[in-house]
């Protein structure tokens, strides 16, 4: 899952800082929800998916349609 979610900011060519502005969180608390170190809130799965224009199951690894 967390391999998912960086490529997924990659594939955007944006930085940790700009998805966490997005997100309303630290640069700090992303970089541990791509790492693995910190499991991710539900509200925060959720606007992920918004932001990355995909659904929370293709985040979770629940399924490989975005």
């Amino acid at each position: 899952m967390y391999r998912r979610i960086r490529d997924l900011r990659e594939d955007m060519d944006l930085s940790q800082k700009q998805v966490a502005k997005a997100l309303l969180i630290t640069q700090q608390a992303y970089s541990h929800y791509e790492l693995g170190t910190r499991d991710i809130p539900t509200d925060i799965l959720i606007k992920m998916a918004d932001f990355f224009g995909t659904t929370t199951d293709y985040l979770l690894n629940r399924t490989n349609i975005k």
